[in-house]
C-alpha cells in the first residue's frame, strides 16, 4: 500500500441529488485548502461546512457543497478524510475530480481501496469488510440482515475466538519444547486435549451449515421438474408475473432451464423451470434434461410439479432418489378436478394448484417461504458466507485431527500452528496479498 492521496466518487455516477466525492489520506485536508476558501488549519472534525468549490487555476466556482472533516485514526479508513458532498451532476462530479487529479501526489482510488485501507489500518478485518461488500450488495431484507451482523464483527468474534483458544494451547506447547527435560503433567496434557476435542466439536458443527450463508448471499435454489406439458413453464410465468419462459402445448418445448430471480419474504430465491423429463432420442431435448437432473442435485427445493387430470404423484417414484428429501409435490391443473379429488391430494401431502388461473399460488409460495426459513433459522447463528470460509475452516480441522502427543511435541504444536493459521487465513491475520486483491477488487471503485 503506498502512501499517496487518494480520491474517488462513493456515490452512484449520473444525475442525482447529491453526489459524495471521498478523498483519504495524509494531505486529505491540501484538498480543502486548494478547492475552497477554507482554511486547513482551522478544520475541526466531524463538521459540516457550507462551501464554495472553486477551480485550483481559475478560482471560478464549479458548485456549492457541504463539507465534512475526519481526523484519523476516528475515520472509516484510519486516515484523515475529507468528503465533498455536491450537487450529482455528470459536470460537477467530472470538474471537481479532475481538480483533485491536479493535487500532487493525489491518484484516483482503486477498485475497494478505502476498505483496503481501512483493513490495513485495524478498522474491519476481512470478514466484515466482505459483510459490507454483501450489505452494498444486499436485495433482500434477509441478507441485508445477515450482512449487518457479519460487518458489525459477528465471524471475526467467533473465529478470533477460536484462534486465542489456539494460540493459548500452543503457549504451553512452546513452554515444554524450550525446556525439553520437563515431562507435560498428566493434568496439562487432558486439559490440552480437551480444549482442542471442544474446539474441533465447534468447528465440525459449524461446517456442517448445508450452505445456507452461500445460499442466503446467492439465492435459495427451487427447480421445478416433472413431465411435458405439466404446467412448469405457466407456473414459472405465474410466480415471477412475467413471460419469463415460452409455454406451448407441444411436448419438449422447454430445452434449457430458465432461471429467475424473486424475493420472498425478504429471502432470495432463483427458480428454475427445467425440460419436461420423459425418455427421448432426440439430441438437444436430450442434452435439456441431462441438464434437468444436474440442477436437481444442486437444488434446494424441488417442485414435482404433475398435471393431477391425467397423472398421479406415482409418476415421481423412479427418480425421487434424485432430490431425496427436498421435494415439494405439485398437483396443477386443480381446475378440471372436483373438490374430493383436491380433498385426496392435499390428503396425500400434495400442495395443490391452477397455473393457468393462479390458483394456489399463495398457499405454494408459503411452503416454499416456511421450508426455506426453517433451514435458515435453524442455522442461522452465525453462517460461513463464503466458500473460502469454509476451505480455511476444513483445513484449521484437519490439522487439529493430526494433533496428539503420541509424537514429538514439536510436531504436536506444528499442528496447532497450522491451524491457527487456517483461522488467520479468514481474518487476515496472517500475509494474504492473493486473498485481499480478491476479496477488494470486487468493491466500487468509491468505497
Amino acid at each position: 500500500m503506498d502512501n499517496q492521496t487518494i480520491y474517488a466518487l462513493s456515490t452512484v455516477y449520473g444525475k442525482s441529488g447529491v453526489a459524495v466525492i471521498r478523498v483519504s489520506g495524509a494531505k486529505a485536508k491540501e484538498a480543502v485548502a486548494k478547492l475552497t476558501n477554507l482554511k486547513e488549519k482551522s478544520l475541526k472534525p466531524r463538521y459540516a461546512y457550507f462551501t464554495d468549490i472553486k477551480d485550483i487555476v481559475s478560482r471560478e466556482t464549479l458548485d456549492k457543497c457541504l463539507l465534512l472533516y475526519f481526523k484519523a485514526p476516528h475515520s472509516f479508513t484510519g486516515e484523515d478524510i475529507v468528503e465533498f458532498q455536491t450537487h450529482g451532476s455528470k459536470a460537477v462530479i467530472a470538474s471537481v475530480l479532475e481538480n483533485l487529479s491536479k493535487i500532487p501526489d493525489f491518484r484516483m482510488a482503486k477498485p475497494g481501496e478505502f476498505s483496503r485501507r481501512a483493513f490495513h489500518n485495524g478498522k474491519m478485518d476481512l470478514t466484515e469488510a466482505e459483510g459490507l461488500a454483501d450489505l452494498i450488495d444486499s436485495e433482500t431484507s434477509e441478507q441485508q440482515k445477515y450482512a449487518m451482523r457479519q460487518m458489525e464483527g459477528g465471524l471475526k468474534n467467533l473465529y478470533d475466538g477460536w484462534r486465542e483458544e489456539l494460540i493459548k494451547i500452543m503457549a504451553y506447547l512452546e513452554a515444554y519444547i524450550d525446556f525439553p527435560d520437563e515431562d507435560i503433567p498428566q493434568d496439562l496434557v487432558d486439559k490440552l486435549l480437551n480444549d482442542v476435542f471442544k474446539l474441533k466439536s465447534a468447528i465440525s458443527e459449524h461446517l456442517n451449515t448445508d450452505s445456507i450463508g452461500e445460499r442466503l448471499r446467492e439465492g435459495f435454489r427451487v427447480v421445478i421438474v416433472g413431465p411435458p406439458n405439466a404446467g412448469k413453464s405457466s407456473l414459472l410465468n405465474t410466480v415471477v408475473n412475467r413471460e419469463a419462459a415460452i409455454v406451448s402445448s407441444i411436448a419438449g418445448t422447454t430445452r434449457d432451464a430458465v432461471d429467475v430471480h424473486l424475493d420472498i419474504k425478504g429471502y432470495p430465491v432463483m427458480f428454475t423451470d427445467t425440460a419436461g423429463i420423459r425418455e427421448v432420442e432426440e439430441e438437444i431435448e436430450k442434452q435439456g434434461i441431462e441438464i434437468a437432473f444436474r440442477k436437481i442435485a444442486d437444488a434446494d427445493l424441488v417442485l414435482c410439479l404433475f398435471d393431477a387430470s391425467k397423472d398421479s404423484v406415482q409418476i415421481f417414484d423412479n427418480i425421487k432418489n434424485s432430490f431425496k428429501n427436498k421435494a415439494i409435490y405439485v398437483a396443477n391443473k386443480s381446475d378440471n378436478l372436483t373438490f374430493e379429488q383436491c380433498s385426496n391430494l392435499k390428503k396425500q401431502g400434495c400442495v395443490v394448484i391452477s397455473a393457468k388461473h393462479k390458483q394456489g399460488i399463495a398457499d405454494l409460495m408459503e411452503v416454499i417461504y416456511q421450508q426455506i426459513k426453517e433451514r435458515f433459522t435453524a442455522n442461522s447463528n452465525l453462517l460461513i458466507t463464503r466458500q473460502r470460509y469454509r476451505e480455511a475452516l476444513a483445513e484449521t480441522l484437519d490439522n487439529l485431527e493430526r494433533f496428539s502427543f503420541d509424537k514429538e511435541i514439536e510436531l504436536s504444536a506444528e499442528d496447532i500452528r497450522l491451524a491457527a493459521r487456517g483461522l488467520g487465513k479468514i481474518t487476515g491475520r496472517i500475509e494474504v496479498d492473493d486473498i485481499l486483491n480478491k476479496i477488494f477488487g470486487s468493491f466500487c471503485i468509491g468505497k
